[in-house]
């Protein structure tokens, strides 16, 4: 049996609100969004997610779902269904495939998907409240904050 098969895949809900899920926050490859009326942030740069591919289920009804992916991560949107508006956002793709790769798969209801990078990403994860409390943690246990850069954690 696969591993993938062997959990069950996270279930983040944004229904009417902001949910942000940011820094070394997960260890899975498998996830489910639901937000209706909301936004759902997600990063997906923490060195803690296994190698492979990460496979996200899409159900998102007029909302917002933004992805915080390294440089050279590949967005494979094949599967996933747009009604309405519905679009994918990803402005800075990777001219050459050969970072891990993020299925898309679901439903795109007037909704969207923006994907940020690099910086962007950076600055995204940084302009949160989680931010300034990993911020103030951090500098009280003496270690580098890993919100705006899951990458550099010791």
């Amino acid at each position: 049996m696969n591993e993938t098969q062997t959990t069950s895949p996270v279930r983040i809900a944004a229904n009417h609100a902001v949910t942000k899920r940011l820094g070394n926050w997960t260890t899975e490859r498998r996830f489910q969004v639901r937000a209706h009326h909301g936004v759902a942030v997600l990063d997906l740069r923490s060195p803690h997610i296994p190698a492979g591919d990460i496979e996200i289920e899409i159900d998102l009804d007029h909302a917002t779902t933004k992805l915080l992916v390294d440089d050279d991560a590949v967005i494979d949107d094949w599967d996933l269904q747009r009604a309405g508006r519905g679009r994918v956002k990803d402005a800075e793709a990777p001219k050459a495939p050969g970072g891990r790769r993020i299925v898309l798969t679901g439903h795109l209801r007037h909704s969207e998907i923006r994907v940020h990078r690099g910086g962007i990403a950076v600055l995204s994860a940084m302009f949160s409240r989680e931010f300034l409390i990993d911020l103030r943690q951090a500098h009280k246990d003496g270690r580098n904050p890993t919100v705006a850069d899951p990458a550099h954690t010791p």
